[in-house]
């Protein structure tokens, strides 16, 4: 409990909403300035191409009115853009995204990344609009490796809920409210950071970012 709780206060300074412990708290994406850099987050890159471009944007379709946008359409293909969150890390969490594909011929696809230990090094959950799946990976000195998958419809141009559990050794991933597969695998063991994920040249929308410490 004095972890969850921790954790609920660093990300209540960071610009977070924030209840009670061990409740999730959620990004505030309706404090951020539109046309600004997403406040309270440090950007990097898994693999090669260009640095990711993220941006806070109008969107209509959100209820805040806007949303977390990575624009850069790089084609790259081993491409990675992370937006990394500055004052949160833990082992046992539950993170939760609402995202949006919107754009890319190579990639269409959004992620979470949780027990980040640097851009080359955690594990990642993500959903892609163009292969139509549902892919879990370990990413180990900036090499993926797949452990699970689950192939399932992926619209485009549409809100999607994406999930992941992380708790010891056990990592479940859910989407748009359907827990579709689990897996083991204790690489990384310790604390680590979360962040948001695209790939190539994903342009996606994020909305409505949760994450939950667990005791």
């Amino acid at each position: 409990m004095l972890r969850a709780a921790l954790a609920a206060a660093a990300l209540a300074c960071a610009g977070l909403s924030a209840s009670t412990a061990g409740e999730a708290v959620m990004i505030a994406i309706d404090r951020m300035s539109i046309g600004s850099p997403p406040a309270g987050f440090t950007f990097a890159r898994t693999g090669s191409g260009a640095e990711g471009d993220w941006i806070v944007v109008a969107d209509p379709t959100t209820k805040a009115g806007r949303a977390i946008e990575q624009r850069s359409a790089d084609r790259t293909d081993y491409r990675f853009p992370l937006a990394i969150h500055e004052n949160f890390s833990a082992k046992d969490l539950v993170m939760q995204i609402r995202f949006k594909p919107v754009a890319g011929r190579i990639d269409q696809a959004g992620g979470i990344v949780v027990r980040l230990a640097d851009p080359d090094n955690h594990y990642v959950a993500r959903a892609n609009a163009l292969e139509h799946n549902v892919r879990f990976y370990r990413v180990v000195a900036g090499r993926r490796q797949q452990l699970g998958t689950s192939n399932i419809r992926v619209t485009s141009n549409e809100w999607h809920i994406l999930a992941l559990r992380a708790e010891g050794d056990r990592f479940t991933v859910s989407y748009d409210g359907a827990a579709l597969f689990e897996v083991k695998d204790d690489t990384f063991s310790d604390a680590g950071g979360v962040a948001l994920w695209t790939k190539a040249d994903s342009v996606t929308r994020f909305d409505q970012v949760t994450i939950t410490a667990l005791p």
